[in-house]
Parts: structure tokens; C-alpha cells; sequence
């Protein structure tokens, strides 16, 4: 059973932008103007280089593994300076004893086991079989523990829930169900730090967007910055979610009015390839007004196409913004004031680096 209070979204967005700007590694993602076919100008925010990581989820798991920990460790008489307990032996050997667990189509697994090792902790990645090795490789990288699981997303998220409640590990999900909402709760408000960025940029520059594309897999990241814009912006775009036409679950939800599974084939935006959305994020995004996108195939490996040829090496994931906003504009009358935003949220070849303390 899910209370109401389970899904109430309201991110203390200081909170996390302070705990990053303690971090070495941490930067402003660049925002930049570029130029479309017809000659419109766009805004494009890059996260391709986020934290060392090459991706947004950066700002989530690695967020969420601090928080945690820092709980706990009140929790097990840690003492008052727990805000930032990341150093001293008896902190050092609690972190060690514990191992987060989760299922990841990419990079999320990436982010928890990235934060699990700059805190000394441990962490397993549950893999369905269609993720590619590539992702396998990195995780273990960082030293996570890489099992793979099932043939889809949703399998590799089942495993991990069983190997948390058999093994007493704690799980760090960004996706949302029934009677599992508070941990992913923190991961989104990690993700708040970027519609903050923009914010502060557009409170200088006044050049507000007219549009902003969010692409969306669970759609805690979609959710998250239409909460934030919604909330705190001056000037108000439109929202326009985009999905895969081979897992538009959050697009399906809405029309259904309620949670529904969207059943389809593999997809090439792989990030984006769930079919079960975050019960969470779809609550959000129902009280956002937004409206839904979906892409071909085709679209999004075109999208990552042309983004690239821009400079901004992605996938057809991370592109999907950009391929979003096409798509629309092969529909739609654009208005005077045409501004449209895309955020390009992971690179076409994370690097190995870590910034985190």
C-alpha cells in the first residue's frame, strides 16, 4: 500500500546543490546556444562531462550513497558531525561493512558504485543481458560487484530486490513502486542541481527557454526538472517529455490514468528502455503539465547524429532531447518567441574518472 505522503516530491534543492559544491570535481555543466536547420537558435545544456562520470546520473547515486551513509551512521551513535563524516577510521570501517545494491540499465549503476567507493562502501549491479559489456567493464571499474540478470531491465531490477531482502544490502533504486519511495526520492533531488544551474544562468542572461525537452527512461530525472521548473522559474516553458516508442510507460500512464507497464522490443536508447515507470515521477509529472514525444528508432540514432556532428559526442539515450524537439518541430508552429532547451545527458563514452570526497 502507498500512502499519499510516499508520493510527495519536495526536494530541499540548497541541500544538494550545497553537498556538490564541496566537491573537488564539481562544475557548472555548460550551457550553449547553437543553431538549428531553419536557422531558430537552441539552448543545449551538456552533462557529458559531469562529475568525471560523462553522465547526469553523477548527481544521484553518488548523492544518495552519502546521504545514506551519513544516516546510518547517526543511526549507529556516529555523533553530531555526521553531515560530512567521510573521514576518520571508525567512519572508514562503517562504510566498509555496507554494499548497496541496485539494478541499473547504464548509468545509474555507474553513479552508485562510483559513490560507494569514494565513501569506502561496497556496491553490486544487477545487468539484464541486453546492457551493453562495455557498461559491465566500467562498473567494474569501480570496483562493483556486476551480476547480470534476466533478459530485460525490469528482471535485472527483481534480482536486485531479492538479493536486498536476503542479503540485508541496501537497496539505492531510482525507481519507484509501491512501498519504495524515500531512497529515490534523493536520488531525484540530486538531479534538482541542474534545473538550479539553469536557473541561476537564465536569472543573468534573461534569455528564458520557450521549450524544454526532458528525456525519460523511469522518469525520475524528467520528474525532477519538471517539479524544479515548475516551482522555481520565472519564466515558464513548455514541458515536453520524450520516451522511446519501444517504452513510452510514463507516455501510457497518462493516457491510461494510472501506472501501466509498456510492452515493446529492445531499444537502441538503452538508458531510456524501461518499461514500468516510477510511480513517483509519474505523480509529478501529472500535476506539471507536460506534454509526450516519443521517437522511432531511426529518430533517436539520428538525433545522437547530428548532437555529435554539433560536438557534443552522445548516444541515441543522451540525444533524445534533441530528437524530441525535431520531431516536434516537423509538427508544430513555432511562436515568436521560440527558444527551445535540450539537455544532452550522457556522453557517447563515459570516461573512468572520479571526482567525488
Amino acid at each position: 500500500m502507498t500512502k499519499a505522503d510516499d508520493l510527495t516530491f519536495a526536494p530541499d534543492h540548497a541541500r544538494a546543490l550545497a553537498y556538490f559544491k564541496r566537491q573537488p570535481g564539481y562544475a557548472c555543466s555548460p550551457l550553449v546556444e547553437r543553431s538549428l536547420p531553419l536557422g531558430d537558435k537552441m539552448l543545449v545544456k551538456s552533462e557529458t562531462t559531469r562529475m568525471g562520470l560523462g553522465a547526469f546520473k553523477a548527481l544521484g547515486g553518488p548523492y544518495a550513497v552519502f546521504r545514506i551513509l551519513s544516516a546510518r551512521w547517526r543511526e549507529e551513535g556516529g555523533g553530531t558531525a555526521a553531515d560530512y563524516p567521510d573521514s576518520g577510521t571508525d567512519f572508514q570501517s562503517f562504510a566498509a561493512r555496507q554494499t548497496f545494491v541496485t539494478a541499473s540499465a547504464g548509468n545509474h549503476g555507474i553513479g552508485v558504485a562510483a559513490g560507494a567507493r569514494a565513501r569506502g562502501a561496497n556496491a553490486r549491479i544487477y545487468l539484464a543481458q541486453t546492457v551493453p559489456d562495455s557498461f559491465r567493464q566500467k562498473l567494474e571499474r569501480h570496483d562493483a560487484e556486476v551480476v547480470r540478470a534476466g533478459a530485460t531491465y525490469e528482471d535485472s531490477v527483481a534480482a536486485a530486490i531479492a538479493d536486498a531482502e536476503q542479503t540485508g544490502a541496501i537497496l539505492l533504486a531510482d525507481g519507484t513502486w509501491p512501498g519504495y519511495t524515500h531512497i529515490p526520492k534523493i536520488v531525484m533531488e540530486g538531479y534538482t542541481v541542474i534545473a538550479e544551474e539553469l536557473r541561476a544562468s537564465f536569472e543573468v542572461t534573461r534569455k528564458w527557454p520557450s521549450h524544454v525537452f526532458l528525456q525519460a527512461g523511469v522518469g525520475g530525472f524528467a520528474a525532477a526538472m519538471a517539479h524544479m521548473i515548475r516551482a522555481n522559474w520565472a519564466v515558464q516553458p513548455e514541458l515536453i517529455v520524450v520516451e522511446p516508442e519501444a517504452a513510452a510507460c510514463l507516455q501510457a500512464s497518462h493516457l491510461a490514468g494510472k501506472p501501466v507497464r509498456a510492452d515493446g522490443p529492445s531499444s537502441a536508447m538503452g538508458r531510456l528502455d524501461c518499461k514500468v515507470p516510477s510511480i513517483l515521477a509519474l505523480r509529478v509529472l501529472e500535476r506539471c503539465s507536460v506534454t509526450y514525444e516519443t521517437l522511432s528508432e531511426e529518430e533517436g540514432l539520428a538525433a545522437a547524429e547530428t548532437v555529435t556532428g554539433l560536438g557534443i559526442p552522445t548516444t541515441p539515450s543522451g540525444a533524445a532531447g534533441y530528437g524530441g524537439l525535431q520531431k516536434w518541430l516537423a509538427c508544430k508552429e513555432r511562436p515568436a518567441d521560440f527558444l527551445p532547451l535540450v539537455i544532452i545527458t550522457e556522453a557517447a563514452d563515459t570516461n573512468d574518472k572520479v571526482h567525488l570526497r
